[in-house]
């Protein structure tokens, strides 16, 4: 099941967000530019390894993506969620929140697995930061959602349901994944994912947005 709209309107142009998906874009087509040995030395260089911790990495890594799908499906849920929360918060409030919530779930993953020698790399992190604060702000809007079993559908869901399901999920997995990658050397990232999701929860806390944002929706009403 994948997201593909909300319906909670934004009034204003989601600029940083666009911005962010642009050089998402651009990071990734200039992986590409190189052949996979020299990309494999640019993500052990740029990506994020627990076990040889860089402040730098933390940033790098978040523009870092692994392959098409991996950048498409970030670049997707940053698009539906992203735009509400630089609505509330303004565009350099958002960044400076996203990038805190992408610091924030390397650090819960490090936590978890200080001795990793695998590179870390995307969005994930980060975005599931602006996930945990449309959580907070925007529980009750509704989300579209499209799956597909032969035929393809689409329904819509609470944002609380799909949000809590979505944790929920990253949360189980992750315990899961600690095994998977200690038996195979690799895997997904889910407690970088759970630590931005709780990260997001918190730090939106500290914006004081709500009040500008009524008075805003006030004045188009």
């Amino acid at each position: 099941m994948i997201p593909i709209h909300d319906s909670q309107r934004s009034f204003s142009k989601p600029v940083m967000t666009t911005l962010i998906i642009g050089l998402n874009a651009l990071a990734f087509l200039f992986e590409l530019s190189f052949d996979p040995f020299t990309r494999n030395d640019l993500i052990a260089v740029l990506g994020f390894v627990p076990d040889h911790f860089r402040w730098i990495t933390l940033f790098t890594s978040m523009f870092l993506h692994s392959g098409w799908m991996h950048l498409l499906g970030n670049m997707l849920f940053l698009w539906v969620f992203g735009d509400n929360i630089e609505d509330i918060l303004g565009r350099m409030n958002f960044l400076v929140f996203y990038l805190l919530c992408g610091v924030a779930a390397a650090m819960g993953q490090y936590l978890i697995n200080p001795d990793s020698r695998i590179p870390m790399v995307g969005a994930s992190g980060a975005i599931a930061g602006v996930m945990g604060a449309y959580m907070v702000k925007f529980p009750h809007a509704r989300i579209t959602m499209i799956g597909w079993f032969i035929i393809i559908f689409s329904f819509d869901l609470p944002a609380y349901v799909v949000l809590l399901y979505w944790f929920a999920l990253q949360f189980f997995s992750g315990f899961g994944a600690i095994s998977d990658v200690q038996s195979r050397g690799g895997g997904i990232a889910f407690f970088a994912h759970v630590g931005g999701f709780l990260a997001g929860m918190a730090l939106i806390h500290l914006f004081k947005t709500r009040d500008l944002y009524r008075q805003r929706r006030d004045l188009l009403w």
